[in-house]
């Protein structure tokens, strides 16, 4: 070995084990558990973005009931153990009601982003081989577009009236009476999602997560960031088709007795307002969220000092976002981690009493990370220097839905291999340096988008940036920057603006790092994640030569 074993041990907060206990239960066991300790106590507050509407409670024990009268419902349409049920519907008390539910009836939840068009819904419902299609009425025309060309058997609408092709959700639920006898499931192997990962760079792919997969990354999460049972409210505005929603703000929050206040979509004032108004304890967004909030005019009139933690994964942190958001609640508070769609989702984070800024953290109780030569995947690297990341640990997929050889490439020698390049520290901290793909070779020098990114977010007129290398007859590559300005900026001109900004540049980066080529824009490409899509940008790039 290069370095000692697990250095990071050493890292942890006090008080923190180096390995956890999990329940050997499917996922859903944790909403039982928090039923029986607080059956009365709020599980979901619904803001639902329509003007003038009250918010909708949803307690704990009609959380419960429901879920199983749908898992019900599921059973007597033919649904059976191991069937995938895909839901395609917004941030509502629904859609986690309609999750639980599949969890119950034995069967898989498949996610599928609302922002897809029908062509995209039809190859995953094809690829997944859905048998239920639990969707929006909003969403419910373009599914109609294509549901004759998948296994899709039956169709369940909520919100809105439905025509004689598809079921209600409302009567559906009316209709049957709570499943009691509920699938017995082997946690290690049945899963408990299967959500598509690839999108942003090439064709999606399922990853499957076991129950005990998912079980265990809750436990690590929970027990990492020391929530308290019972005593916790999350204001949750990440979508719950994605794995960082999907853990992070519906299956954590609920397996710890946690009230979440839910929301459609993101809101940068209603965030700041939920956050006071419910004396929030923990809210959980990707960077893009903690600029929008940075960026609001009024965002210091706020009381947001109940926060104990915030939690930003999915893409990196600039360290002035973190400095800043730490500054407007009063405390430190903004944690950075990281994870992934295969790993259910969280392998690292740092701890809450020893952040640091730049790094994703140590890896969490009981997950195992080195850090591999990038060429050859064998050889490990020393202290400090670059390669690829691998994992290892309880919250690893099985593998990749019906795809073998994906599979064998990513998964090798019980390693899962990230294809994100990283060092760690003497102190056991990791830190993101770029994806592999997404290194720029210019002139024979590589440039890690990351770095200059964060030289750009120091200039006080950077809202969002984006480095990405574009073609160049002579250099191979070339490095440009795609930079979103504050609508306070200090500019006359974009050529005055490009000017400044590459001046900073200069002070702070070696010349073959500066951007050759800097483009401004009132908005980046995000995916539906809030990852800003560097792949979008370097299409268009290509196709303007």
């Amino acid at each position: 070995m290069v370095t000692d074993p697990k250095t990071w041990l050493k890292s942890y907060s006090p008080g923190m084990p180096s390995t956890l206990d999990y329940p050997r239960a499917p996922l859903y066991h944790f909403l039982q558990e928090s039923t029986a300790r607080y059956p009365e106590r709020a599980a979901i507050i619904y803001q639902d973005s329509s003007e003038g509407n009250e918010p909708v409670t949803k307690t704990y024990l009609s959380l419960d009931e429901d879920s199983s009268r749908f898992a019900a419902a599921l059973v007597s349409l033919g649904v059976r153990k191991g069937d995938r049920v895909a839901y395609y519907i917004q941030n509502s008390p629904e859609l986690i009601t309609g999750f639980y539910g599949i969890l119950k009836a034995g069967a898989v939840p498949v996610p599928c982003n609302v922002m897809y068009r029908a062509e995209e819904l039809a190859y995953h419902l094809n690829d997944s081989g859905a048998k239920v299609l639990f969707c929006e009425a909003e969403l419910y025309p373009t599914a109609q577009q294509v549901l004759a060309e998948t296994p899709v058997s039956n169709v369940i609408v909520a919100g809105g009236n439905v025509d004689g092709q598809a079921i209600s959700w409302d009567s559906l639920l009316t209709s049957v009476s709570p499943l009691t006898d509920l699938p017995a499931l082997d946690v290690d192997e049945d899963l408990a999602l299967l959500p598509y990962t690839g999108g942003t760079t090439g064709i999606p792919k399922g990853a499957m997560l076991t129950h005990a997969n998912m079980v265990a990354n809750a436990v690590q999460f929970r027990d990492w960031f020391g929530y308290e049972p019972g005593g916790e409210v999350f204001v949750a505005t990440l979508p719950l088709f994605h794995i960082g929603g999907i853990a992070g703000v519906m299956s954590v929050p609920l397996s710890a007795g946690g009230t979440i206040v839910l929301f459609r979509r993101f809101s940068a004032e209603r965030v700041l307002k939920a956050i006071q108004d419910y004396r929030a304890t923990r809210f959980l967004g990707v960077p893009t969220m903690y600029i929008a909030l940075l960026n609001h005019e009024n965002a210091s009139k706020y009381d947001l000092s109940s926060l104990r933690a915030s939690r930003t994964s999915a893409a990196p942190l600039p360290k002035a976002v973190k400095e800043s958001f730490d500054s407007l609640v009063g405390h430190e508070v903004l944690v950075e981690g990281y994870g992934l769609t295969e790993t259910s989702p969280l392998t690292h984070a740092n701890p809450v009493n020893d952040a640091r800024a730049g790094s994703i953290g140590v890896p969490l109780p009981d997950t195992d990370a080195l850090v591999f030569d990038a060429d050859d995947g064998v050889d490990e690297m020393p202290l400090g220097e670059v390669g690829e990341l691998a994992l290892r640990g309880p919250q690893v997929m099985k593998g990749y839905w019906k795809r073998p050889l994906e599979t064998s490439e990513a998964i090798r020698n019980g390693w899962f291999y990230t294809g994100d390049l990283a060092y760690m520290d003497e102190r056991g901290y990791f830190f993101i340096v770029d994806r592999k793909k997404d290194v720029i070779n210019a002139a024979g020098f590589k440039v890690w988008p990351r770095e200059v990114e964060e030289v750009l977010y120091q200039h006080p007129s950077v809202r969002l940036a984006a480095v990405l290398g574009v073609p160049d007859d002579y250099r191979g590559e070339t490095v440009k920057a795609v930079i979103a300005l504050r609508e306070a900026h200090e500019f006359k001109t974009e050529e005055s603006a490009r000017k400044h900004i590459l001046a900073h540049c200069q002070h702070h980066l070696a010349s073959y790092k500066i951007p050759r080529i800097v483009e401004f824009r009132d908005e980046l490409p995000l995916s539906a994640a809030g990852k800003v899509l560097r792949r979008v940008m370097r299409e268009e790039a290509i196709e303007a030569e």
